[in-house]
């Protein structure tokens, strides 16, 4: 008899952008995720926390992130969408950006991810839907069909996206958020958790309630 074939994945070495509380939660999706494994922190704000470890590896300082270029993919794990900041820092080093996929999120064929994704358990991303880069898409939220969501966007646990939706780049949509088909939403735009979005949001404005109502102005982003 023929021995098994076993065949070994080889893991890329992932630095995760951040070092609070979210990125402990995104450093457990990665212990899920068959291709990467977890190498080490990034920090941009506090130069203080590279001096202790956290869940037992280091917290590099970004000025000493280019000599992982070669070697190492990163992703963004910080819940603001401001993130953007950090992410451009680490972009003008040539950085490989990965795609984070939760093995029980489910993305459909017709759909695409840029990078910079995070998915994680209980996401469902419907057909023909684009979703941009560096997209957090949390816990169990759902994106309906010939949707497109643009770079930066944060949606929170247990949001549902309906059909043939568009939004802009930099929003945040809530926890438990709901918005109807064929709803625009634009950038830097703010959804308050548990809103159902019945009617297009502009640009720049937090909205919360049932339905949805302008409650602030001139926002940038959440």
């Amino acid at each position: 008899m023929l021995p098994e074939r076993i065949t070994i994945l080889k893991k890329t070495p992932l630095i995760i952008l951040g070092s609070y509380a979210f990125a402990e939660e995104v450093a457990d999706l990665v212990s899920d995720c068959e291709n990467y494994v977890l190498s080490a922190f990034a920090e941009n704000w506090d130069i203080s926390r590279t001096e202790n470890f956290l869940q037992g590896l280091p917290v590099r300082w970004i000025d000493d992130l280019p000599a992982y270029v070669d070697t190492h993919e990163v992703i963004c794990a910080i819940g603001t969408t401001k993130r953007s900041k950090f992410i451009q820092q680490v972009e003008k080093m040539r950085f490989r950006f990965a795609i984070l996929q939760h093995p029980f999120a489910r993305v459909s064929r017709t759909s695409d991810l840029g990078e910079g994704c995070i998915l994680s358990a209980g996401v469902v991303i419907a057909a023909h839907s684009r979703i941009g880069q560096h997209v957090i898409l949390n816990r169990g939220s759902l994106v309906g069909h010939h949707t497109s969501i643009g770079n930066y966007v944060t949606i929170s646990p247990g949001a549902n996206i309906a059909g043939r939706v568009t939004i802009g780049d930099h929003t945040y949509i809530g926890m438990g958020a709901i918005i109807l088909n064929d709803i625009s939403i634009g950038s830097h735009a703010a959804i308050g958790a548990g809103s159902v979005v019945t009617k297009d949001v502009p640009d720049n404005v937090q909205v919360v309630g049932f339905p949805a109502m302008v409650s602030k102005e001139n926002i940038e982003g959440w």
